[in-house]
């Protein structure tokens, strides 16, 4: 009976961000790796990173063949992102072959072979024990071949020879017109395939990538937007933006405490995703401010990034309304990146982002607006997402706003389902007079509001204020002065009435208690004087009653006993 083998295929960590998560892990261990693609796209970057993080990060050292740069070239290609080539070749890290091949001097005559290849390439691998390969690029080396068969052959014994030496290889090639490789073989033989593009949609260039195949495995066969930036080569793929992030119960100030007042008594949720959007003018930025301004107040760190207005335009026009930020700038606590939305594809839009948050460590993050952003960049909505998904893992709270004129555009911005909270700012015109109005739309996870508030900006900052509704419409600015003015002024006039009322009666009571203590002491008076009578009388009657007795007693004492 045969005996069944563990299978499992080994990965090698790619050190490129988002690519592992793409693969389930990394690149095929000890198997070759195609990456494809037209020129620009970032082929020779990705193999590189490869070598680079592999030597640095897990002790693998590396070879690089080039068949196109020489080893000078390399190092100051990649000296941007901080990686020193001639350092990791004299500590035994990586070695640089240059195979110099001139196309025009070869001759297709005989058998075609790559034994000198392989005697150099294994020369350098035992040089410094490399468990990782790089070939770039094999149009080259296969400039001058054109029988397909040969051509083959020597693909698959240059890819059997890189197997048999358990090395992790990637080898680059040019795409071809509607193959992904110019000879159209090498995907075919390789076990992984990653192909490349750099596309411009409406002037803006924007990268893709995608893994073709990946034998023995699974992957997330998406096209899916890198960047390559100061850090190299970046991947952010929309399935590595699983829902697992926490959602603490802690509460963050708007930094209008009216606001935090319509949100639940307490503001945002730390770590949640704020949506304000409204017309031109409504007050977006300001009130987006104000929060970072708040945040920044209780020494936490932030980010705003502006593509409308400079940092210095910032400060000066928050300044105006007692928002100021430059104190936070100089501390350190808040950064601003300022950049045209224009100027870059989204990628770099992204990784700019990114690599911001990730050297300054923000609590708060502010984007001014995401609407810079229009339908015309390609993958808008997906790279916002994306952007929301990162910073919750982060639990960063995160204000977007959006210019718009109304819901359907906030709608069709495509972020709104999975923003956490949502206040719509809006004007009203009435009375020859533009006013600015605030509701919350939505906010999970708390009770709030669902009345429509004034929003005041003035010289002192922002302030809501309850709009008029006493006669059933709702006016605001100098209309609900004048009602509220009107209604204030029935009030102390009902007061002035009620008052004089009062005092009426007051008198009144006066009066009547008056004429009661009268009557009262008359019938007192009555009273006594009707006391003193039955007194009178009441003597009289004794003394009568005595005058009797002493006369009985006069008549007795004589004898006589006459009456």
């Amino acid at each position: 009976m045969p005996v069944l083998v563990d299978a499992v295929l080994k990965k090698i960590p790619s050190g490129i961000t988002g690519l592992d998560e793409m693969t389930g892990g990394g690149l095929p261990g000890g198997r070759p790796t195609l990456v494809c693609g037209t020129a620009g796209c970032g082929k020779t970057m990705l193999g590189l990173q490869f070598l680079v993080r592999g030597a640095l990060d897990h002790d693998e050292p590396g070879v690089f063949v080039s068949f196109e740069e020489s080893p000078a070239d390399l190092a100051a290609n990649v000296a941007s992102v901080g990686w020193d080539l001639v350092d990791m070749q004299q500590r035994g890290q990586l070695v640089v072959e240059y195979v110099r091949v001139e196309p025009a001097r070869i001759q297709e005559a005989g058998e075609y072979d790559l034994e000198g290849l392989f005697l150099r390439l294994g020369a350098a691998v035992d040089a410094i024990g490399a468990q990782r390969v790089v070939i770039d690029t094999l149009e080259v080396l296969f400039a001058a071949l054109t029988d397909q068969a040969t051509l083959r052959s020597e693909l698959r014994r240059l890819f059997r020879w890189l197997k048999d030496r358990g090395l992790t290889a990637v080898v680059t090639a040019e795409s071809g017109d509607g193959t992904l490789t110019r000879h159209g073989l090498e995907e075919y033989v390789s076990d992984c395939v990653i192909f490349l593009d750099h596309r411009v949609t409406s002037q803006v260039s924007t990268r893709r990538l995608r893994v073709v195949k990946y034998r023995g495995s699974s992957h997330d066969t998406d096209e899916t937007p890198f960047m390559i930036d100061t850090n190299g080569f970046r991947v952010l793929p929309a399935g590595s933006m699983r829902l697992e992030h926490d959602a603490p119960k802690e509460r963050v100030s708007s930094g209008v405490p009216r606001l935090d007042t319509m949100l639940g008594g307490a503001g945002y949720f730390r770590g949640g995703s704020v949506l304000i959007t409204g017309t031109p003018g409504t007050g977006k930025t300001t009130l987006a401010a104000a929060f970072l301004a708040a945040g920044c107040e209780r020494g936490e760190r932030a980010i705003l990034f502006s593509f409308e207005e400079s940092p210095q335009q910032l400060i000066r026009n928050l300044g105006s309304v007692s928002i100021e930020l430059e104190p936070h700038l100089r501390a350190g606590l808040l950064r601003v990146v300022a950049t045209r939305p224009t100027a870059h594809g989204l990628e770099a839009h992204l990784a700019t982002l990114m690599h911001a948050a990730e050297e300054h460590v923000p609590q708060l993050v502010v984007v001014d607006p995401v609407s810079a952003f229009d339908a015309a960049h390609e993958g808008r909505t997906a790279m916002l997402i994306r952007l929301i998904d990162w910073l919750k893992q982060r639990t960063v709270t995160a204000v977007f706003t959006s210019l718009s004129s109304s819901e359907d555009d906030d709608a069709h911005l495509g972020v709104s389902s999975v923003i956490d909270a949502w206040l719509s700012l809006e004007t009203v015109e009435s009375n020859g007079e533009r006013n600015r109005s605030l509701r919350v739309v939505k906010a999970r996870g708390t009770g709030h509001s669902n009345q429509v508030r004034e929003l005041l900006i003035t010289d002192a900052g922002l302030e809501l204020v309850d709009v008029y509704t006493g006669s059933g419409a709702v006016v605001m600015g100098t209309a609900r002065q004048i009602r509220e003015a009107a209604d204030a002024a029935e009030v102390t006039d009902r007061r002035e009435r009620t008052e004089m009322r009062r005092r009426d009666i007051e008198r009144r009571r006066r009066r009547v208690e008056a004429e009661v203590a009268a009557l009262q002491a008359d019938l007192a008076a009555e009273v006594a004087a009707l006391e003193r009578e039955l007194g009178a009388d009441a003597r009289s009657a004794a003394q009568r009653a005595s005058d009797a007795g002493r006369l009985r007693q006069a008549r007795h004492a004589d004898g006589t006993g006459a009456p």
